[in-house]
């Protein structure tokens, strides 16, 4: 019964390893953007390792000199750069300067992996429908910051993670894939943030191959 309780729905459902979904044979070139712990870039890496998802990482941005995806990348022998937020005076200038570096790397997609700023439109257009975001609710319920414990406070019975394409109105761009969680009477933040993390390492990877799939989406060189 409790195994019943905390399964999680996810739609849309992928068949197979999602490595074959990208509809190419070149691996997709990946830029992550985090500013925490990097638990979610290094779930993409493990699927990359797997052979589950047909690309490769070329670079971790991150925003917080303290910041643990720096460990994680390290351990796993992909780069980093720090473009510490606190260092331009305007959002625009960060974001010009991350597009610069992503560039620089060759990197096709954008993946949002807990980047905790808003951007603008100047990195928007850098790489237009080609910027993922992984966001903590089943939106549009619940976006911004705080989305579990907002969750919690409406009484609600299901929350989940959303992958979506990022748009200049903060999470507010179409969805690619969502997981369900229910709430258990027990939960806490805590808790209820660990059982939706479990879901967003397992769709953010499949949401990648899935958006690349589009055929419109992926850029030529």
């Amino acid at each position: 019964m409790v195994s019943a309780l905390v399964s999680a729905l996810v739609s849309p459902t992928v068949n197979g390893s999602t490595g074959s979904m990208t509809g190419s044979p070149s691996p997709l070139r990946l830029g992550v953007m985090a500013s925490g712990s990097g638990s979610n870039f290094e779930a993409i890496a493990q699927a990359i390792a797997a052979g589950d998802l047909n690309a490769s990482i070329e670079v971790v941005i991150y925003n917080n000199p303290g910041a643990k995806v720096v460990d994680r990348a390290a351990r796993l022998g992909i780069p980093v750069q720090l473009l510490d937020h606190r260092c331009f005076e305007q959002r625009e200038a960060l974001d010009e300067a991350i597009a610069q570096s992503l560039q620089a790397y060759q990197v096709e997609w954008v993946i949002m992996a807990g980047w905790m700023r808003r951007v603008s439109q100047r990195l928007i257009s850098a790489f237009p429908n080609r910027i993922l975001n992984i966001h903590p609710s089943l939106l549009p319920s619940f976006p911004g910051v705080r989305a579990v414990e907002q969750a919690l406070a409406a009484g609600v019975k299901i929350v989940g993670c959303t992958v979506h394409y990022v748009e200049l109105v903060v999470d507010s761009g179409p969805i690619i894939m969502q997981a369900a969680v229910p709430v258990l009477p027990d939960d806490t933040a805590a808790t209820l943030q660990a059982r939706i993390q479990q879901q967003e390492h397992l769709i953010f990877p499949q949401a990648i191959a899935l958006a690349a799939q589009q055929p419109t989406q992926r850029p030529t060189h």
